[in-house]
């Protein structure tokens, strides 16, 4: 248990709620062959997403096109509307996050999603997997605000919902997650499940870490 009851939690997206890894990998590795450039195995994709679509498209890049201002702008573009006709392949809820999004919503705790995706796709996948009546607010990536791990997004969050951040669970899968967390005075809790590792988590400050999405009832 915490030691501040929580009445809100804050979820991450990607390996958080949704295994979005395999289709995120297919767009980036169509839009690299598209211009003869090496493709990346799917794994190593895991641990390149999650800091924003710009630092996604810089990963992947080889080292000598990360420099090319005009061509990393054209490929991110490219790589965005590749995406946009294709997200939804194979992406999918982890096993046990809807019935856990049923549990909580039973509870009345405020619920919602801050994503470094694309504000557009943050809220299309949110709609698309999970429908409009189980988070009160989805944010993904603006152009006018600070991705995570800066807490301005997180604590804006808060803000709106009238909920100190002291009482938010933040459930999210990587270092960024666990320093937005932290930084926002949000309790910080890793979800081994998702695409990083508990060395990661632990590291970057998790309080809490749980294995399946059921266990994070226990927290509240």
């Amino acid at each position: 248990m915490t030691d501040i009851s929580p009445t809100a939690v804050l979820f991450d997206l990607d390996g958080t709620l949704l295994d979005t890894i395999e289709d995120l990998a297919g767009s980036m590795n169509a839009t690299l062959a598209d211009r003869g450039l090496p493709t990346v195995p799917t794994a190593r994709h895991k641990l390149m997403v999650g800091k924003g679509a710009r630092a996604y498209v810089l990963q992947a890049l080889p080292d000598d096109r990360r420099f090319d201002e005009a061509f990393v702008q054209a490929f991110q573009t490219d790589f965005r509307a590749d995406y946009a006709e294709n997200w939804s392949n194979r992406t999918h809820a982890y096993d046990g996050v809807p019935t856990m999004l049923d549990d909580l919503s039973q509870t009345g705790l405020a619920l919602a999603v801050l994503s470094n995706k694309p504000e557009r796709f943050t809220r299309l996948m949110v709609d698309h997997f999970f429908g409009d009546g189980i988070f009160r607010i989805v944010r993904g990536a603006r152009e006018d605000v600070p991705l995570k791990p800066d807490p301005t997004a997180a604590l804006a969050i808060a803000e709106v919902l009238g909920v100190a951040p002291a009482r938010f669970l933040y459930l999210g899968d990587t270092a960024t997650d666990m320093r937005t967390a932290r930084s926002a005075g949000m309790i910080a809790v890793g979800a081994l499940w998702g695409f990083r590792d508990r060395d990661e988590l632990v590291a970057a400050g998790a309080q809490h870490l749980i294995k399946h999405p059921g266990e994070l009832l226990a927290l509240i």
